[in-house]
């Protein structure tokens, strides 16, 4: 058993380790533990209820997206959402449709395709056709639809227009990252007394979505939503090169954007930071109204206090006062207002649009940096199939975790893991581009899921309405000791041979396929025929000790080329097979050594390599003797009539000391996936075990399973060879 150190624990109980570090005793306070467990899954409930719900809502056949929308979001073309309140209860018919198919045009004029989101008969269209754009432009009874709003207008089948709250939802949800609205709701003047806030401000702290727009409405109190939206951790940029807040008719408002930014390229980058950071908050992106068609500040002000005085003569309040304050607003200035209203509605969707196809292009650009040496996407793909988790890891920081229910002290650190996700991840940076095949839930997760998993190819991940997205959660002690893990991984279940076998053209013609323990059982047998039918390379990856043997429960496992577990992982495959097991599993290395010779043998007379992973001691390659190393390459041994002789090889890790450990989650992943990069780059073993332990040596360092720091530079023929290694130890088998 090894020391209690935080990487070492947290890795030996995992779900998605593989490698064997050590095995370790959960501390047995069973009170305690149940005690924290409801805790900190009510924490967890509530921190996600907000989103879960609307979600939820929005699952089940609620949303129906354009099928242009839908094309463009397929082929990874820039996208710009639209609002509709300002069709339905901004301007007057015919002049709102007018309005609306000219935007529509701005956007497609920019590069980009305009999703316009509105309800129809209790039905979310993102994307509107035109005899709908018509129908809610003419309508009398459309609603003005917010985030309170959707659960009762959907269950009526009512129609209406979605505010700036309601289109972001619809958005996101959509996968729209970038929304074009005139202006936003904000605090209302005497706001402080009335408490008058529009949820606006609420749902840019909440969603994720970049808005842009021509700042607050000059109705509002401009100083206070400035201060909330602070609150509410949204990022405020002026667009151009001022940093004056625009007030929606005016250029001028008194007040400064927190930031600014001088074109859509740095628009584009600000919005693909927030994206990428995780943050769950949306960005706010503030362009004055041009200067041709601004209104005068001054009596764009008066006008404004004159219609304020007949909104409380009238009793007009909550979401009445802003369609009242506008048309009031048209008639005092002689339409003037509307004039400017119109001029930045069009300038908007020129930014917007812009700033949309220049966030595409960044994105774009990003993947193909990730993915060298894979222009020519004709060559077969690798394919991986496994598990997809989120994991959050909570880390006590007193020595002591309080139960009863009490609050302790600490971090919790939310990562992207799952033994098949972390091969794909691996070998995308390392230039392979394999084709992940898994199973996501569309919930609070995805977004998040995907947007870190950008530069792999996840075109093969399927997407569940009303299933959740595999979690883990561990709270460890202040020492590394594990207190308590809670896991839902039922949607690897969805993982399932007839998924699967849609990809069967790409599964014959891989060079390599990956499939890892959390794979349904007739899964992995459908592939391991496959592989007999069609002598495919696959490689089994064992996931956990629990799970390890599932191929050998049948001849399935005689079909596999390589597998990859721990000493843990290969005592329970041969307890399945009836093989003789050792009394207890040893520590030293020699005597590990032994051991994994011994349970290896038997594996051999129908796998072609068995790769070990002794955590801290390294690796150890148990197959057959080729040049004086262990030949990865099936077949090889066999052109060389001295050679084939079992052997077992062992390559030590690369020294790191204690403190340098940040987190060993992903480190057996990574060895494996650096192993399997160099063999699918043709690569000699001695190159390719090497690849490997740099591989894990970086993660090893790194607060993500697979470190951001592996690329095709960091890990590669070239690294190795400047690096000095100690000579691999060979033993015979047989």
């Amino acid at each position: 058993m090894c020391s209690a150190s935080q990487a070492y624990i947290i890795a030996a109980l995992h779900p998605s380790f593989s490698p064997g570090f050590c095995y370790l005793r959960p501390i047995h306070t069973h009170k305690m533990i149940r005690k924290i467990t409801f805790s900190l899954a009510r924490h967890v409930s509530s921190m996600a209820r907000g989103t879960t719900q609307v979600r939820r809502l929005l699952h089940g056949g609620y949303v129906r997206i354009h099928p242009s929308v839908q094309e463009a979001l397929v082929e990874g073309r820039p996208v710009v959402a639209l609002e509709s309140t300002i069709i339905t209860h901004g301007m007057a018919y015919p002049l709102n449709l007018s309005m609306a198919r000219e935007v529509e045009e701005i956007v497609r004029t920019n590069g980009a395709v305009p999703a316009t989101v509105g309800i129809l008969r209790g039905q979310i269209h993102v994307g509107l056709t035109d005899e709908e754009l018509e129908f809610l432009a003419s309508s009398k009874n459309a609603v003005k639809v917010s985030r309170r709003d959707f659960p009762f207008i959907l269950s009526q089948g009512l129609s209406g227009g979605t505010t700036v709250s309601g289109t972001m939802i619809a958005a996101h949800k959509a996968g729209i990252p970038v929304f074009v609205t005139g202006g936003i709701g904000g605090v209302h003047r005497d706001g402080e007394n009335t408490l008058d806030v529009s949820a606006d401000l609420t749902e840019l702290g909440r969603t994720p979505v970049a808005v842009v727009c021509a700042g607050a409405k000059s109705i509002l109190d401009i100083g206070r939503t400035l201060e909330y939206l602070e609150t509410q951790g949204v990022c405020v940029a002026a667009f151009g090169e001022s940093r004056e807040f625009p007030a929606f008719f005016s250029r001028q408002s008194g007040f400064q954007a927190p930031y600014h930014v001088r074109d859509e390229e740095e628009a584009a980058k600000l919005i693909d930071s927030a994206l990428g950071l995780g943050l769950s908050s949306g960005v706010l992106i503030a362009v004055p109204c041009p200067q041709e068609r601004a209104a005068e500040g001054q009596a764009i002000e008066e006008a404004i206090q004159q219609a304020l005085s007949q909104a409380r003569f009238k009793g007009i309040t909550g979401k009445e006062v802003t369609p009242f304050l506008l048309q009031k607003l048209t008639e005092l200035t002689d339409g003037k207002s509307l004039d400017s209203n119109l001029a930045l509605i069009q300038n908007n969707a020129r930014v917007g649009s812009c700033i949309a196809v220049a966030l595409n292009k960044l994105q774009k650009a990003r993947r193909k940096r990730n993915q060298p040496g894979r222009e020519d996407m004709t060559t077969p793909q690798p394919v991986v199939i496994g598990g997809i988790n989120v994991d959050f890891i909570a880390k006590a920081q007193n020595p002591d975790i309080l139960g009863g229910g009490q609050t302790n002290a600490g971090r919790v650190r939310r990562t992207f893991g799952g033994v098949g996700r972390n091969l794909a991840d691996c070998l995308s940076r390392l230039g392979q581009a394999p084709l992940l095949l898994s199973a996501v839930g569309k919930d609070e997760h995805l977004e998040s899921v995907l947007h870190y998993c950008h530069h792999m190819d996840m075109s093969g991940v399927l997407q569940l309405e009303g299933k959740s997205t595999a979690t883990y959660c561990a709270v460890i002690t202040s020492a590394g000791e594990l207190s308590v893990g809670l896991g839902d991984m039922d949607i690897h279940h969805q993982i399932t041979e007839q998924y699967v076998s849609q990809f069967k053209e790409n599964l014959c013609q891989a060079p390599l396929v990956c499939i890892d323990g959390n794979v349904p059982l007739s899964t992995i047998q459908y592939v391991c025929q496959l592989a007999r039918e069609h002598q495919l390379a696959v490689c089994y990856e064992p996931t956990d000790e629990n799970k390890a043997s599932k191929p050998f429960l049948s001849d399935s496992w005689k079909a596999l080329t390589y597998i990859s577990p721990n000493l843990q992982e290969l005592r329970a495959i041969n307890r399945t097979l009836g093989n003789p097991l050792p009394a207890e599993l040893p520590s030293r290395l020699e005597d590990a050594v032994r051991t994994a010779v011994a349970l290896a043998s038997p594996l051999l007379a129908h796998l072609h390599c068995v790769v070990v992973t002794l955590g801290a001691h390294g690796v150890l390659l148990c197959g057959r003797s080729l040049g004086g190393s262990i030949s990865l390459y099936p077949g090889a041994h066999e052109q060389t009539a001295a050679a084939g002789r079992l052997c077992a090889a062992h390559y030590p890790a690369i020294p790191i000391s204690r403190e340098e450990i940040v987190n060993v989650s992903g480190a057996g992943d990574s060895l494996m996936a650096g192993i399997l990069a160099g063999m699918l780059a043709k690569h000699d073993t001695g190159t390719c075990v090497r690849m490997g332990l740099l591989a894990a040596s970086l993660s090893l360092r790194s607060y993500e399973p697979i470190s951001p720091e592996i690329s095709t530079s960091s890990v590669s023929q070239e690294q190795v060879k400047s690096r000095s290694w100690p000579e691999a130890t060979v033993w015979k088998m047989d």
